[in-house]
């Protein structure tokens, strides 16, 4: 047995490091957190000063019991875990649950995962740091006690099975104000003059744009402003060109990583993770859970190295970044390439693009400034006082430009910029005018967050760590506070202007306007949940206040803080303020009244029911008669439907015909619009709307169905109740709601009855690992 154990938190990150170690070295993994408090109420007695009591997951009691043998025969065991709050964690409770003694534990740590850094941390080992130990146990501890008790507070006053957080619920705050900024924002009009020139270059003539400055609010200043421009003589008066300079971004961290890999390659915050924990788990990549844009000695000098090999050492200019958040969590290093020399990677092709992003980023800030030639061009026209101005821009040094350029998430008009290369002018010399065109364009609301802009928010605000980010965000999407997706737009007209030939002419045209790309959207419930809260409880919702207590779990990492106080302080008015929620506060449903149906006179109102937002009529004269009810649509919700198209919605179920002699209608269900047909259900594609689907169209879903359920079928044996089948995976048995797997080198649709009936017999039993445990009361 080798004298040394060392545990690490993945499999991955075994491989590598033990390819570093020598034959005294055996390298396994914990895959991930060992344990985690105990279920429901009694993971912290609150009587006890908040004492935790934890349990090892049923999940990793294997993993548990082989570390545990290995340890014991082991004369030194070596932890680890990564260098931030998760990672001495996950170390503190390896030490816990293997009973390990501090004599026989050494803690190692490193930022890369290269042979001179493994070899170095286990060269400079160190303690636990206890403090971080208990900086991760009050994040924990106090997330458990507002989760525990504001869940049920939701389940009495708004819908049953619902859930709070402390962070996740902030995070649904920012995603419903920034939804309400968007539907509230009145859009207003304005006018934007370009006008086109013909200009000598050489041998050929080029096109010279500029803009009037500023915009014109009315359609009839900007018509005003064409015809005074009618006949003008249009001349160059000032023509000013000045060098300018353009720097790098700083290497990557967490957030800026995240926001970027969304930019330019649409990952989600968890997928960039995901990808990022295997480079680094691989060695090709430093530890990717950091706020610092900082770089090592070594690095920097393998950069420079780098970049004057591959591009000149005009391209190097060693630069030091200094991170701007004042709280910093861990000093590491920013993420970086392990190896400057490593253009590119193997693996899957995103491994292969974030690297690519990574090296590109780390490079990049460390090479030269770009050095540009900026020119500003005004035009002088003789029929009015206004001018209008023409830019230009010249790379005269391409520097850092030759490798990266950062992306940008403004989404305004405003940053389309007339900027392009210039042809030879002078001053004076007078612009042979093509046309100039007023354009009405349209002010708009701040856009609504992607899963990025969201990130670089809760950075901006303090909420949260580099760790916490993708699980949060993950987090309010799988509890159905939010939804991610993409929206059409819809067409809207408007008005151009356009002096041509001194004539002015007007246009009419129409473009597509308010289309969304994987934005973040607050479900129904989201805001009714979010209300509630922020109206009970204003401080667990407020963002300084949520700051503040990520800034309480640093002083606690610090030593400056004991954690139990900072709990106590914590809890004691919420707890109050829940028991006062409880007993005050009204049940809420998020009802609105509509008005009456034109044709019935039933009241028309939506609200939130069992199974999500509905817009129900009820016969007010009546109170015995049957509420109706029916799901609000995709796109819908309580606080914008109108009475029309609440109306619209009882429009379903629809009869649509008649196939092989029995009805056929479309309806909406609790899992979306569905055909229904002799019984039978079939789901509806998509891209299909139930208000406007047609018999051939619901013909054809039900003929497909019948076709994938045949060819689904490979044998059926009646009496016995077996069928063999086609499923996700392949060809299986089934019987009494039993699967069995068809053995490799048997073919399904050769089998007999007896051969199903020995491979049933003689199947293993079936695994008990996925246990189910009884939900919190």
């Amino acid at each position: 047995m080798s004298k040394n154990l060392v545990i690490v938190e993945s499999p991955a990150k075994a491989k590598t490091i033990a390819g570093y170690l020598g034959s005294d070295f055996v390298v396994k993994s914990s895959f991930g957190h060992i344990r985690d408090l105990v279920k429901g109420d009694k993971g912290v007695d609150i009587e006890n000063n908040f004492q935790p009591s934890y349990e090892v997951s049923p999940e990793k009691l294997d993993t548990v019991k082989e570390l545990r043998k290995l340890a014991d025969k082991a004369e030194m065991v070596w932890l680890a875990s990564d260098e931030d709050r998760e990672g001495e964690a996950i170390s503190w409770h390896l030490k816990e649950a293997l009973s390990l003694p501090d004599s026989k534990i050494k803690r190692i740590v490193f930022h890369e995962i290269t042979q001179p850094a493994i070899l170095h941390a286990v060269a400079n080992p160190r303690k636990i740091d206890d403090f971080l130990v208990d900086a991760q146990q009050a994040r924990r501890v106090l997330d458990r006690l507002v989760g525990f008790e504001l869940s049920p507070v939701l389940w009495k006053k708004v819908k049953p099975s619902l859930s709070a957080g402390r962070v996740q619920s902030v995070v649904v705050r920012l995603i419903v104000e920034r939804e309400r900024e968007v539907m509230g924002f009145e859009t207003a009009g304005y006018y934007k003059v370009v006008a086109q020139f013909a200009v000598p270059f050489g041998t050929r003539t080029v096109s010279l744009k500029a803009e009037l400055p500023k915009k014109i609010d009315t359609e009839q200043a900007a018509t005003d402003f064409l015809n005074r421009c009618i006949g003008g003589i249009y001349t160059i008066k000032n023509l000013e060109t000045k060098p300018a300079k353009k720097s790098p971004a700083p290497p990557f961290t967490t957030s800026t990583l995240q926001q970027e890999a969304a930019r330019k390659m649409g990952f989600s915050v968890l997928r960039t993770m995901g990808v990022a924990q295997k480079l680094y788990e691989a060695g090709k990549i430093t530890y990717m859970r950091t706020d610092s844009v900082n770089l090592s000695q070594t690095a920097l000098e393998a950069s420079k190295n780098e970049i004057t090999s591959a591009y000149g050492a005009d391209f190097a200019q060693t630069r030091v970044y200094k991170t701007k958040s004042a709280n910093a969590q861990e000093a590491h290093e920013a993420i970086r390439p392990t190896y400057f020399e490593n253009h590119t990677t193997d693996g899957s092709k995103e491994e292969q693009a974030l690297y690519s992003l990574i090296w590109k980023r780390a490079i990049a800030s460390q090479m030269s400034d770009a050095q540009l030639e900026r020119t500003v061009v005004n035009i002088a026209i003789s029929t009015t006082p206004e001018e209008l101005v023409s830019r230009g821009e010249v790379i005269k040094f391409e520097g850092f430009l030759k490798v990266y350029l950062e992306g940008n998430d403004d989404e305004s008009d405003e940053n389309d910029e007339n900027t392009s290369v210039l042809p030879p002018l002078t001053i004076g010399q007078v612009l042979n005018f093509k046309e100039m065109i007023a354009t009405e364009r349209f002010t708009k609301a701040s856009p609504r967050y992607n899963e990025a802009s969201l990130v670089q928010k809760l950075e901006e605000l303090g909420i949260g760590r580099p760790s916490t980010y993708a699980p949060t965000i993950t987090t309010v999407q799988k509890r159905g506070y939010v939804v991610k997706e993409d929206r059409e737009g819809r067409e809207r007209s408007y008005k151009t202007f356009i002096l041509r030939n001194d004539v002015v002419l007007n246009e009419f045209k129409t473009e597509i306007t308010g289309t969304e790309k994987a934005k973040l959207f607050p479900s129904d419930i989201g805001i009714l949940v979010n209300d509630f809260l922020v109206m009970h409880f204003p401080n667990i919702l407020d963002y300084q206040f949520t700051a503040g207590v990520e800034q309480d779990f640093d002083e606690i990492a610090e030593g400056r803080l004991e954690w139990r106080r900072m709990i106590g302080d914590f809890y004691t008015p919420f707890h109050s303020k829940v028991a006062e929620t409880i007993e005050t506060s009204s049940r809420v449903s998020g009802e609105r009244i509509l008005g009456e149906h034109p044709v019935s006179g039933l009241q028309v109102s939506v609200r939130m029911a069992k199974f999500g937002a509905v817009a129900q009529l009820t016969d007010l004269n009546n109170p015995e008669a049957k509420a109706q009810f029916a799901s609000l649509r995709t796109g819908q919700n309580l606080e914008s439907i109108n009475l029309i198209e609440a109306i619209d919605l009882f429009k379903l179920p629809r009869d649509l015909g008649v196939f092989e002699g029995k009805a056929v209608s479309v309806a909406l269900g609790r899992f979306g619009p569905y055909v229904k047909h002799d019984s039978q259900f079939t789901s509806l594609e998509k891209t299909q709307d139930p208000y406007t689907l047609e018999i051939h169209e619901a013909i054809l879903l039900i003929e497909n169905k019948r076709q994938v359920a045949a060819e689904r079928n490979i044998k059926t044996f009646e009496p016995q109740g077996i069928q063999v089948l086609n499923g996700r995976f392949g060809p299986y048995i089934t019987q009494n709601k039993e699967n069995y797997k068809i053995p490799k080198d048997r073919v399904a649709q050769d089998l007999s009855l007896e051969d199903c009936l020995v491979i049933i017999e003689t199947a293993p039993p079936k695994s008990a690992a996925r246990k189910s445990f009884p939900k919190r009361k």
